[in-house]
């Protein structure tokens, strides 16, 4: 009978004990090893392996562990999971036998007296060390090792060997999904050295190393490049028949909104070839800080932001008006863990969840008239284009009298500030969606004129200031063509565009929020605002890239072994080839 123990068996071991046994298990074999390590410290400090002084003080022996083990409890190093151990484990460890061995040392000078030699337990200290983390490290290897040995994990190349990179490739290392085999980094400084056993390479090597190790994904772990760093980046890499994926952005793990090991698909802002717009902190300010705030379509994807961002800026009170239940309690639980992690003025701000729709008068006029608003943001609207062009009478209804509605209700209020959240498709609208839109600004235009009249007539009138933004294509918005695609390639295709040259502009949500909270500011009525969105974006680029940064080929023509194929299905009614801002 082979008496041997291989990495399985030892991992069918690991699993077959409970977790009281292992601990039970640990600490015997702890104890066992702080005897042997008194032993050898003996023996090196005076050349026998049973000298005089053991007979004398044999009591040391027993003392060993019984120092040891209430401060290995105490420090909870029998409730680390072995093979999850890291750098913080370690640390508790050296802390955890550092002070046993100050104990020991303690009890043996007052009960041997100066008879008792320091550097004995020195000694001690060193090897009781070396024996406690040796039998843990090895653990955490041997237990590591058994669970790959029964998985094939996905190889995979870090691409930058920084804090980022590093702290990822730690994190990868204590599981066994995911093998990391090397970093890519652009420092030359970084080049042949070694970071966690893993070997620091130039980017040229990235074509040999992938087909070395039969890479099936690249991390990128440069949280902290520029948009036009991590394009260029990401154009090398679609070369590749890699997936790429990406950890949080600096701004997301300075805010611990996550952390670097929540890997993701790249970020379609990457592939705008522009640096987000940044924002006037003293505009955005103006109309929020200290305020009473209301916010139509709170629940949607471009509302939720504004109520993040808002937030932020303090508001005294910040109503959320939506028609959709579980829109409305998802967007208030979320800002009240917000509020909860967070100190200071944030906390104060009351958060007021109201159900109701904005073709409602009467529920408008009775939220305007239970809360003292300030500043609106009107965001609710139906904006996907076929379902608006199927269903024309709701659409234009809620578009138009929905803002209607909630213009006068904020008149009647005297709100000073309104802020209408419109569309490029208003410019020269060839759909429903566009033209409800475009009327919907023109009410609101209208409106305005009608405030300033009033305000020239009547002496210290207060008017209501009535601004518009137009946005482009809103990133992850719901209705976004970039999540449409991402579904279509998970699905393995067909990718869908409408025709090969249509073009769109871009825009990211927290790029929208920003806009139309900086607009309310410079507003002096009827104003039209937009975004300097760079160069628009072919749609059909767009998906060949989606696809290529996903490790697949499109299959076309010219490569008719590829993965996914782009199939054009012509354009839908009202839809146009390019969208514009500005009218003339």
């Amino acid at each position: 009978m082979n008496a041997e123990i291989g990495l399985p068996d030892l991992a069918r071991m690991n699993r077959g004990l409970s977790q009281r046994n292992k601990q039970l298990l640990t600490a015997s074999v702890d104890a066992a090893l702080l005897i042997v390590s008194l032993l050898i410290a003996f023996h090196l400090r005076l050349g026998k392996w049973w000298p005089e002084e053991i007979v004398e003080q044999w009591w040391l022996l027993p003392a060993a562990p019984m120092a040891a083990l209430p401060v290995f409890i105490h420090m909870g190093l029998y409730r680390t999971v072995l093979k999850y151990a890291g750098s913080k484990a370690f640390i508790e460890i050296c802390k955890a036998v550092t002070i046993q061995a100050l104990l020991l040392t303690g009890f043996a000078m007052l009960t041997v007296g100066r008879s008792a030699s320091l550097s004995l337990f020195v000694i001690y200290w060193l090897t009781s060390l070396v024996s406690i983390v040796g039998i843990r490290f090895g653990t955490r290897t041997g237990l590591r090792s058994a669970m790959r040995s029964q998985r094939t994990p996905h190889r995979v190349i870090i691409y930058g060997a920084g804090s980022a990179g590093v702290e990822l490739a730690q994190v990868l290392q204590a599981g066994c999904e995911t093998e990391p085999v090397a970093f890519i980094d652009d420092k030359r400084s970084f080049h042949g050295s070694e970071i966690l056993g893993l070997e620091v390479h130039p980017r040229s090597a990235l074509g040999s190393l992938i087909l070395r190790h039969n890479v099936s994904q690249v991390l990128l772990a440069i949280p902290s490049a520029s948009v036009e760093r991590r394009n260029e980046v990401l154009m090398l890499l679609e070369r590749y028949p890699v997936q790429v994926k990406t950890v949080p952005s600096l701004h997301e793990l300075v805010w611990e909104r996550a952390s670097v090991e929540q890997v993701r698909d790249v970020d379609i802002e990457d592939l705008l070839g522009r640096e987000p717009v940044a924002p006037d902190p003293n505009l955005m300010a103006v109309c929020v800080t200290g305020k009473h705030v209301l916010i139509t379509g709170a629940g949607g994807s471009i509302g939720s932001e504004l109520a993040r961002q808002i937030l932020t800026m303090q508001p005294l009170q910040l109503v959320l008006y939506e028609s959709s239940e579980f829109a409305l309690y998802q967007i208030e639980r979320e800002l009240h863990e917000f509020q909860s992690a967070c100190s200071g003025e944030i906390r104060k701000t009351e958060i007021v969840p109201v159900l109701g729709s904005v073709t409602d008068p009467a529920a408008l006029e009775a939220v305007f008239g239970a809360f003292p608003v300030d500043t609106v943001y009107h965001a609710a609207a139906y904006k996907h284009v076929p379902l608006v062009e199927q269903n024309p009478a709701a659409g234009a209804y809620n578009n138009v009298f929905g803002t209607m509605f909630t213009a006068k209700a904020a008149m009647a209020a005297k709100v000073r500030t309104f802020i209408l959240i419109s569309t490029d498709k208003a410019v020269r609208p060839t759909n429903i969606m566009g033209a409800s839109k475009r009327m919907a600004e023109m009410v609101l235009q209208g409106l305005a004129e009608h405030e300033m009249v009033l305000q020239g007539l009547i002496e210290q009138y207060q008017t209501t200031c009535f601004s518009i933004v137009r946005f482009g294509n809103v990133l992850g918005s719901s209705g976004s063509v970039v999540p449409l695609f991402r579904e279509q390639i998970r699905a393995n295709g067909p990718v869908t565009v409408t025709h090969k040259q249509v073009i769109r502009y871009f825009m990211t949500i927290p790029e929208a929020a920003q806009l139309v909270i900086q607009a309310g500011a410079m507003g002096k009525g009827g104003d039209v605002f937009v975004l300097d969105m760079g160069e628009p974006v072919r749609i059909y680029d767009l998906a060949r890239r989606m696809i290529a940064l996903s490790g697949l080929t499109v299959r076309d023509s010219s490569n008719p072994d590829g993965d996914i194929e782009i199939e054009i299905t012509g354009l839908r009614p009202g839809e146009k080839l390019f969208e514009e801002l500005l009218i003339g």
